[in-house]
């Protein structure tokens, strides 16, 4: 049976980008340098494995563009409103206000990383 892997990001500082998602509760993995051309960096949750590749493109400077059919990446939090104290106290806020989409729906947020790429917090428990 097949599985989605990872997903893939194409980034512009790897400190500033690793240095975001352990903020969030990502660990780096490992790195893998890609001839002279690029380098990836492989993060996970703990104990799910690699599911985030970071890859940093030597010499670009420019911005990438995100595109209009790339939505998010979502990653569970046990207490939303204690994760976003935490993000909080480390310069990183939401988008807006913890809402529901539905009721009895969980409550979610969305934050951006450092290269714009938009995460969705989704509170575990509830719906």
């Amino acid at each position: 049976m097949s599985e989605l892997i990872h997903t893939c990001y194409r980034i512009l500082d790897i400190d500033r980008s690793v240095d975001f998602y352990e903020r969030l509760g990502f660990e780096e993995l490992s790195r893998m340098a890609i001839r002279d051309e690029a380098t990836n960096v492989f993060m996970g949750l703990p104990g799910d494995g690699a599911r985030l590749e970071l890859t940093y493109n030597h010499g670009r400077e420019e911005p990438y563009e995100l595109g209009g059919g790339y939505g998010h990446i979502a990653v569970t939090a046990d207490d939303l409103d204690a994760t976003l104290e935490n993000l909080a106290t480390q310069g990183i806020e939401p988008e807006k206000s913890p809402y529901r989409v539905r009721e009895g729906g969980s409550r979610i947020c969305f934050v951006r990383d450092p290269d714009g790429y938009r995460i969705e917090l989704i509170e575990r428990g509830e719906g």
